[in-house]
């Protein structure tokens, strides 16, 4: 099977061309490709397939092996590689996603190669049954929750087609995250799991982040989870519209458009290297 391996600051993923390979158990291969020790490494699977009501298709897999909804990091390395390899001459396109079609719009160099990459999200889903949560409030915005073993947290739920728990906190470079994260995620106010995002405020137009991601634990970065936290930024007063999130790999920039309501993402997207291997 030949492979891409991206990385959209530093959220990495195998990328396969659907279009020539063909993969039989994805959920399986993710967990065996995603080993960072004995196989390629990364924080997960994506194939990038045909699609009948937009451009492309994503199909993308935590590296637990469970399938995610979106992920907004993935998403612009796809728009890099469907130009990049001649799958498009198109610099605005759409892609298929469980979380809906969304627009990408890609920004080249003076080499016509991809540099960055801004997506709309759509509109946040910010309803308890929506995300899903399981709560006695509607929305959940700051709403103090104890999940257990002397964790106890305010949180903002988002969904951005997955689902997210923001907590606003300091110090989060200090945070024992793959403990708490990890009881977060797996709490029981949270069918389908969690993504969980620490955010630490810098001024009202930067955010610092970091993430827990359902299936993954900790990634160097999370797009819709950026979205989130700006979402959640603003419900709580915390952040503008239009936010920078620095996170372990990098920044992102977000705007919370007031016009349409929907969540723009930009940030760059990069190959790291092509290889094959035997399945």
């Amino acid at each position: 099977m030949k492979f891409t391996k991206m990385h959209g600051i530093g959220n990495d993923y195998i990328y396969v061309n659907g279009f020539e390979e063909k993969i039989e158990n994805p959920n399986e291969l993710s967990i065996r490709l995603s080993d960072r020790h004995k196989g390629i490494g990364s924080d997960g699977l994506v194939l990038i397939l045909p699609s009948s009501v937009a451009d492309f298709r994503m199909q993308m897999f935590n590296a637990d092996g469970s399938e995610g909804e979106m992920c907004g990091n993935a998403a612009r390395c796809i728009g890099k590689y469907v130009y990049e390899k001649g799958l498009t001459n198109k610099t605005e396109l759409t892609l298929e996603t469980l979380a809906g079609i969304k627009k990408l719009k890609l920004f080249l160099n003076d080499n016509q190669k991809v540099e960055k990459v801004t997506i709309d999200m759509g509109e946040p889903f910010l309803e308890a049954e929506q995300i899903p949560v399981l709560f006695q409030k509607s929305p959940v915005v700051n709403e103090p929750v104890d999940f257990g073993n002397g964790i106890n947290y305010a949180i903002t739920c988002v969904s951005m087609g997955n689902p997210h728990a923001v907590i606003f906190t300091d110090n989060i470079d200090q945070l024992d995250i793959k403990t708490i994260g990890s009881v977060i995620e797996n709490s029981s106010i949270f069918p389908k799991r969690i993504n969980v995002e620490f955010v630490e405020k810098i001024s009202e137009n930067i955010l610092k982040m970091r993430v827990w991601e359902r299936g993954s634990g900790e990634t160097m970065a999370c797009g819709t989870g950026a979205c989130a936290a700006v979402v959640a930024g603003v419900l709580n007063g915390i952040s503008s519209r239009k936010t920078t999130v620095k996170l372990l790999g990098g920044e992102l920039e977000i705007e919370w458009n007031n016009n349409d309501n929907h969540v723009y993402l930009t940030g760059p997207a990069e190959t790291v290297f092509e290889g094959e291997i035997d399945l």
